[in-house]
């Protein structure tokens, strides 16, 4: 029996496609939901508070002859511009810019000229296939078709799917619609792999999430995380990280009554890196107030936004 395959075999393979697919939308329409639920791991931090990612965040997906980039991005700032959201729109730009999909991410039911600024950002010649999110949401489930209609006619998309990130509703439909689009080409990552981003830098954003959570409107919106250490012994993690804050009153919310809120946001944290990480983990978290660090080009960029 012949092992090799003769050409007509070969030619009925269906060929391999991989490719860099952006996902957008401007803030808390559950883009980084999204992105995990693809995945089908937790890569980027979610909050009910917008602007909680800060990064572009590449998430990785190997599912058959397709392999799937995906890059989460800020939500898309109009109207605040310090520093940190000028970099924030900034990586926003430059993911778009060099894809070969784009995922725009609405929230159903909801359209309005946050949304048309960011469809005038799409780039030519790359298809964009429209995201109607949180459609479990919608009280009445008949407005969906009219409101699928109007949004047909403000770009041609490649396809409009209605899909529930948070319960996982028509996500395969939308992986279907996306790996057709993928342009033919070998797999840049490992099948297993789910990220490219370090273990140092979602330590981080673990921490950074459970701050959000654990405090949610009283969390300062000048807050970052820094890891000043991280080592590994074995299958052990020693991490020591610090929470920047831009006012000394910002630490004392960040610390709490007693330290309970820093010690319960330390606590949730290692539990995600050890699940993560598969590993137990030693965290060391403290508070640092630096002022008008949101604001400082240099100061942003020894935190890693670039």
């Amino acid at each position: 029996m012949n092992e090799t395959m003769n050409e007509s075999e070969e030619a009925a393979v269906e060929p391999f496609r991989t490719g860099y697919v952006a996902v957008v939308g401007r803030p808390n329409v559950g883009k980084s939901t999204l992105m995990n639920r693809l995945v089908g791991q937790k890569i980027s931090i979610t909050s009910r508070k917008a602007q909680t990612t800060r990064h572009q965040i590449r998430g990785i997906l190997t599912q058959g002859r397709r392999q799937f980039v995906f890059v989460d991005t800020p939500g898309f700032q109009t109207k605040h511009q310090n520093a940190l959201n000028r970099v924030m729109n900034r990586a926003v730009v430059q993911s778009l810019q060099s894809v070969d999909l784009v995922l725009f991410v609405i929230e159903a039911g909801h359209w309005g000229e946050a949304d048309r600024a960011i469809l005038k950002m799409m780039p030519e010649n790359v298809p964009v296939i429209l995201v109607i999110n949180k459609v479990d949401r919608l009280a009445d489930k008949n407005v969906l078709f009219p409101f699928l209609q109007r949004l047909s006619a403000e770009l041609e998309f490649a396809a409009l799917v209605p899909v529930s990130a948070a319960n996982g509703q028509a996500t395969d439909q939308l992986l279907k619609a996306a790996g057709a689009l993928l342009p033919v080409c070998e797999p840049m990552y490992d099948a297993d792999d789910i990220t490219d981003r370090s273990e140092r830098f979602l330590a981080a954003e673990f921490l950074r999430e459970k701050l959000f959570r654990r405090l949610g409107d009283e969390l300062p919106y000048g807050m970052a995380v820094e890891i000043e250490k991280f080592e590994v012994e074995g299958t052990l993690r020693r991490i020591h990280a610090a929470i920047i804050v831009d006012r000394q009153a910002h630490k004392a919310i960040v610390i709490g009554k007693g330290g309970e809120t820093l010690k319960g946001v330390a606590s949730d944290a290692r539990l995600d890196m050890e699940r993560m990480f598969d590993g137990k983990v030693f965290l060391e978290v403290w508070v640092k107030v630096k002022s008008g660090w949101a604001d400082d080009e240099r100061a942003l960029k020894s935190l890693g936004y670039e």
